[in-house]
């Protein structure tokens, strides 16, 4: 359902009490005697419901609140930080187990796991709304654990696949996004803000993560660097499981297809979604291809191995700082600037890049702007959505946009093929790929507020 942009997700409080209570509505009916005729009439209806929480009365804070930001924060830095460590793996592939591979054959490998984690949020989102955050995330839990576990005993490209790919990959959806849909029904005025201090723990991740795998894969292999990391996951994973909790009740509804066709329906959402799947084809392009460009530019190894945790240490600051302008000047306005700034970056400095400083500052910048624009889509989706279906709306978007995060790496790894090992195409695609998923978020903007430049949204 279509909600107008000044009446963000708890907008529905004026939905009548039937739709809420569901079957905790009871009725009771009472008779009173006719004054002239002395017989019984009906005096109508006493209604006595009990609807549990009211959706629009958003606490903003509390203990709750913020242990559900908490525990979020440790989902996503075992899911999304994780993921964000697809440079590292992509790098390392290349060297050694997948060395007889090409460059855009490995990319498949991150490429599919980035795409599992947005892709499946059409199934954990939905999850999440039917039967709370409780039962997704311990399934995901379990798959996430088992696939690293899987990861350390594969030694073939289909092995590394199924096991990092698909099984891991399904499993960070299902920790993600009942994360962000828990933390939606805790937070409205201050929601950006909620949201960039939890999706944090993707950056912290993706700065932790690369260098503890580099690290133990150097001092005792990679197979025991994968179970290292699989035991500290699971450590995080168990206080996320136990913190994310989500303040309404969730509402069991029957499968229907129309359910994820509905938000397509709507011209703001499409437009949106057309420049998130935009967004995320160049993305997660540095991510990916930092540091084979960076070695292919003559750094050296020692600065190298740390690119992908300064672009993610970096994003950091790019989380929170900005997240908190979109709850003052509006979350439209904010991810329009920031992927505009990412766009032009990656042309006017990545493209004539070729030596390690302009390298590093890239890494710097890039994170910052990036951080803001992939932590603030949730904020985006949650400004035109009713709370109660922030899940499956969220997972919906994600999932059309997933199919960007799926063949941009593997479209950039061919691009870098038919260059020869050259990275100027790449460069270019990443950029122009930023800058025309910001058109359409312009347009999505145009069309609930109008072309006016001052409005808050």
């Amino acid at each position: 359902m279509s909600l107008n942009a000044d009446t963000t997700g708890g907008s529905q409080a004026s939905t009548s009490h039937e739709d809420l209570g569901g079957p905790n509505r009871n009725t009771e009916k009472s008779t009173i005697n006719d004054p002239e005729k002395g017989t019984p009439i009906l005096q109508g209806q006493h209604e006595s419901t009990s609807v549990g929480p009211d959706p629009a009365a958003f606490p903003d804070g509390g203990l709750q609140a913020w242990l559900c930001i908490a525990g979020g924060f440790c989902n996503i830095f075992s899911s999304f930080g994780w993921v964000n460590c697809i440079g590292v793996f992509q790098d390392y592939y290349q060297n050694h187990q997948l060395s007889s591979y090409s460059s855009s054959d490995v990319a498949w490998i991150p490429a599919t796991e980035s795409f599992m984690l947005f892709f499946f949020g059409l199934f954990s989102g939905r999850a999440a709304d039917n039967f709370g955050p409780r039962w997704p995330l311990l399934f995901g839990s379990v798959l996430h654990v088992f696939g690293l576990m899987m990861v350390s005993l594969s030694n073939e490209y289909y092995q590394i696949f199924l096991s990092q790919s698909v099984v891991s990959g399904i499993a960070t959806s299902f920790l993600f996004y009942p994360s962000v849909a828990a933390a939606g029904t805790w937070f409205k005025r201050r929601r950006s803000l909620a949201f960039g201090i939890m999706v944090t723990g993707s950056s912290i991740g993706g700065v932790a993560l690369p260098i503890m795998v580099q690290r133990l894969i150097a001092q005792l292999g990679y197979a025991w660097a994968m179970r290292i990391t699989a035991f500290l996951i699971l450590g995080l994973l168990v206080f996320g499981n136990l913190a994310v909790t989500s303040r309404l009740p969730p509402v069991r509804t029957p499968f229907t297809l129309a359910e994820y066709v509905t938000p397509f329906r709507e011209p703001a959402f499409v437009l949106l979604a057309v420049g998130s799947f935009f967004l995320y084809i160049g993305a997660f392009l540095p991510f990916t291809f930092i540091i084979v460009q960076a070695k292919e530019a003559g750094a050296s190894a020692s600065l190298t191995d740390y690119l992908v945790p300064i672009v993610n240490a970096a994003s950091i600051f790019g989380r929170i700082v900005p997240a908190h302008l979109g709850d003052v000047y509006g979350v439209f306005n904010v991810c329009i600037v920031f992927t505009v700034f990412t766009g032009v970056i990656s042309l006017a400095l990545w493209l004539p890049a070729a030596s390690t400083a302009p390298i590093l500052v890239f890494a710097v910048l890039y994170g910052f702007g990036s951080g803001l624009t992939l932590a603030i889509i949730p904020a985006l989706v949650a400004s035109i959505s009713d709370v109660r279906k922030l899940g499956l709306r969220t997972g919906a978007l994600y999932a059309f946009s997933s199919f960007g995060v799926l063949f941009g790496s593997p479209i950039a790894g061919a691009i870098v093929a038919a260059q020869d090992g050259g990275y100027s195409g790449l460069k270019i695609f990443c950029g122009v790929a930023l800058l025309v998923g910001a058109v359409f978020m312009i347009f999505s903007r145009v069309h609930l507020v109008g072309p006016r430049l001052l409005v808050k949204k």
